[in-house]
C-alpha cells in the first residue's frame, strides 16, 4: 500500500471577522509543533465556527496533497504554505483530491483516518485567500482535497509515515463526487453502501442526484 508523509498538523490560529450571520470563521489554520491529539471531533485545539457547513464525525479533518498545493503555487504566483487552504493536514505521497471515498489512512503509530467527502469551496475561504473568482476556479480545477473521519484516536504530528490501509472496491474517489457522478458511479456507491460501507449524507445525497439526473421523470 502506498505510503506518504504527514508534512503538517495545522489548527485555527485566529478566529477572523465574516459578513454572514456567524460572524466568525476558522479558516486561519497554521501548523502547530506535535504531538496533537485526534479525537472523533478533530484536533485538540482546533475548532469550526460554523458546524452547519463545516466539522462534525465525518468532517473531523480535512486534508490537502502538497502535489495540488505545489499546482495553485504555480497558479497564483504565491507560496501555499500549508493550513492557508484551512487544511489540517498537509502530506505528501497521498492524493487527497483523488482519495477513494471510504480508503483508511493510518498515521503515526496509533491514529486511522477515513476519507468521507470532497470540500466544497466557500464565500469565506475565496475573501480569506484573496483571489479573483477564487470559488470557481478551485471548483473548476477539482483539487479539493478530502476530509476524513476518526476511526481510531491517538495523536500525529508533522513528519508522520501516511499508510494507505485499505481501499473500497467501489473506486470511486472524493473528485468524482465534486464533479458529479454518473449513473454508474452512483450505483456503484450505493451499492457499497448497501453492502456496509459507511456513506457521508452529503455523499449519498450526490449518488442519488446521479440516478435522478440519468434517469429523469
Amino acid at each position: 500500500m502506498t505510503t506518504g508523509t504527514l508534512l503538517a498538523v495545522c489548527r485555527v490560529h485566529a478566529l477572523l471577522p465574516t459578513k454572514d450571520s456567524t460572524g466568525v470563521t476558522a479558516i486561519d489554520k497554521r501548523p502547530v509543533d506535535g504531538p496533537v491529539p485526534v479525537h472523533p471531533l478533530g484536533l485538540t485545539g482546533d475548532v469550526q465556527a460554523s458546524r452547519k457547513h463545516h466539522g462534525g464525525p465525518t468532517k473531523a479533518l480535512y486534508a490537502y496533497s502538497q502535489d495540488d498545493a505545489d499546482f495553485w503555487a504555480r497558479e497564483l504566483g504565491r507560496d501555499i504554505p500549508p493550513g492557508l487552504f484551512g487544511e489540517n493536514l498537509r502530506v505528501a505521497g497521498v492524493d487527497a483530491s483523488n482519495a477513494v471515498i471510504g480508503e483508511r489512512w493510518a498515521i503515526g503509530d496509533q491514529v486511522v483516518l477515513e476519507t468521507t467527502m470532497p470540500r466544497t469551496p466557500c464565500v469565506n475561504f475565496a475573501r480569506y485567500l484573496g483571489e479573483r473568482s477564487w470559488v470557481r476556479r478551485f471548483a473548476e480545477a477539482n483539487r479539493v482535497g478530502t476530509y476524513l473521519g476518526v476511526v481510531t484516536k491517538g495523536s500525529i504530528a508533522a513528519g508522520d509515515a501516511v499508510r494507505l490501509v485499505s481501499v473500497p472496491d467501489h473506486g470511486i474517489t472524493a473528485a468524482q463526487v465534486y464533479a458529479g457522478l454518473d449513473e454508474e458511479q452512483a450505483q456503484r456507491l450505493l451499492d457499497a453502501a448497501g453492502a456496509g460501507q459507511p456513506l457521508a449524507p452529503q455523499v449519498r445525497k450526490a449518488a442519488l442526484q446521479g440516478l435522478r439526473v440519468a434517469s429523469p421523470a
